[in-house]
């Protein structure tokens, strides 16, 4: 265990390592340089995440599917509660992974916090794709065999040819979750365990807000239950973006003033 925390450790000093630039660089080279480091640095979480969807709900899942023919609906949708909390996860792990090796390299903590916010976005918004690929695949799969794909999820979509509508939930869902893990581990960081308690409910708002906005997956059945509706998405979908936004911003802030702790051992 020792040694695979070591191993994860000098990859992403290794991955920080290379946002340092000689003088003169433009502020720009720089700040793509950091957002290089974290891509490579959670690359092996992130891609590992996708590897592990993959085989067990899309190609396991089809596999049982063929031998028992016990499964009538999309397997790949008993998958879609997991990305979103698998993102809180990557952005739990954004700060204390980075932060303190950046700034030791001279990057100032308002530039961490951009490069933060771009690498989560482009996550969040890759993820999605990934989603509304493999349902592309299993739709083809399914009409080829003669399967009916339902879901087992209520979802802003209906059927996989509702692409955009496909992506605006995967992507509204993990983007707000990974900005809800981001301040989750800055204020972890920043105040310590019993004070980061205490404000988790400020700290998960940006994941609350968008699971009532859009009203999407396992909640929406319960919500549903409780007589709430969703708002129309010409107005959810653009309130999940300015909530992520605000919570990134609310993370930067708290983040600006956060001193660097020493070292142990």
């Amino acid at each position: 265990m020792s040694t695979a925390v070591d191993e994860r450790t000098e990859q992403v000093s290794r991955a920080s390592a290379s946002a340092t630039l000689p003088r003169g660089v433009t502020s720009g080279q720089r700040l793509r340089r950091i957002v290089l480091a974290m891509v490579i640095g959670l690359r092996p979480m992130l891609v590992g995440y996708w590897l592990v969807m993959l085989v067990g709900f899309l190609v396991v899942g089809i596999a049982v599917k063929a031998v028992t023919g016990g499964i009538d609906h999309s397997t790949w949708d008993y998958g879609t509660q997991s990305p979103k909390y698998f993102s809180m996860a990557i952005g739990i792990t954004v700060t204390p992974a980075f932060l303190s090796l950046l700034v030791a390299q001279g990057i100032t903590r308002r530039m961490t916090s951009v490069a933060a916010s771009i690498y989560l976005t482009g996550a969040a918004a890759a993820t999605a794709l990934l989603w509304v690929l493999v349902y592309q695949v299993e739709n083809v799969i399914y009409s080829w065999q003669g399967w009916t794909q339902t879901f087992a999820n209520p979802h802003l979509f209906t059927k996989t040819s509702q692409v955009g509508l496909i992506f605006a939930e995967f992507f509204l869902l993990i983007l707000s979750h990974e900005v809800a893990g981001w301040l989750l581990g800055i204020t972890f960081v920043r105040f310590g365990f019993w004070r980061g308690v205490l404000l988790l409910p400020l700290s998960v708002m940006p994941a609350v807000a968008a699971e009532f906005l859009l009203v999407a997956q396992w909640l929406a059945d319960v919500l549903t239950g409780l007589g709430y509706h969703r708002p129309p998405l010409a107005v959810a979908v653009p309130s999940v973006l300015v909530v992520s936004a605000l919570g990134l911003y609310a993370g930067y802030l708290v983040l600006r003033p956060m001193a660097l702790k020493p070292a142990k051992g």
